[in-house]
């Protein structure tokens, strides 16, 4: 699984020209399930999301997670992040899992993300083609990643 996470001022996800979803201050995270993804690597990546410290505190040092400032996150779905650019010039999303497979890990992480935190989690409309608008605040950008522990590799940091 990979997800990519924007500390936003706001965010929003677009379905045909309506606005489906939004967040004032807060995270994008931008959700990639590949194949041999797992319960345990969604929790793990959920938990991560939930915990992970780079919201400023008082003294200006990123030390707050997005529920210790009130914040909202927002998750999209997209396979794209599971593409292969290392060979050639046309990405291949051999490695994206299946929609059959892809939408249950999902759901199951946004419901992790909102016990965690506590928060309700807008989404973007699984499968759709959509328009993601955002005010990236920093700019702050940080990527997560997590193999399931059989594919012999843990890109867990």
């Amino acid at each position: 699984m990979r997800l990519v996470l924007q500390r936003v001022s706001k965010a929003s996800v677009s379905v045909d020209g309506e606005v489906v979803a939004s967040i004032d201050r807060g995270l994008l995270t931008l959700v990639g399930v590949e194949k041999g993804d797992d319960a345990t690597v969604v929790r793990w990546c959920a938990d991560k999301l939930a915990a992970l410290r780079v919201f400023e505190d008082e003294e200006g040092r990123m030390n707050l997670a997005v529920k210790d400032v009130a914040g909202e996150v927002l998750a999209v779905s997209q396979f794209t992040l599971a593409a292969a650019i290392r060979k050639g010039r046309r990405p291949s999303f051999n490695g994206a899992a299946p929609p059959e497979a892809a939408a249950p890990l999902f759901d199951l992480f946004v419901g992790r993300l909102r016990e965690e935190t506590g928060l309700a989690v807008p989404t973007g409309r699984f499968g759709a083609q959509m328009e993601v608008a955002l005010i990236n605040d920093g700019p702050v950008t940080f990527v997560i990643e997590k193999r399931p522990v059989s594919s012999g590799s843990s890109a867990d940091e």
